[in-house]
């Protein structure tokens, strides 16, 4: 399989990228406000395990929002 350049792609498809990658960049930021304003308490391991998680994309804020909060 050849490797696809950006403009071998179709309108639609650079757009579903592009809206991919923006769903990540929020979700990804709305996991770290939750938990910088979380209390150590109300969280199930320790945040920067957390904060760590988070850069497996897009598994780690899904994660954290699923199970990491009490």
């Amino acid at each position: 399989m050849t490797k696809r350049k950006w403009s071998d792609l179709t309108t639609l498809q650079q757009r579903a990228v592009v809206l991919g990658g923006a769903l990540e960049v929020v979700m990804t930021l709305a996991a770290l406000r939750d938990l910088a304003k979380r209390p150590n308490g109300e969280i199930r391991g320790p945040k920067g395990a957390w904060v760590a998680s988070f850069v497996v994309q897009p598994i780690g804020p899904i994660a954290y929002f699923a199970i990491g909060r009490r």
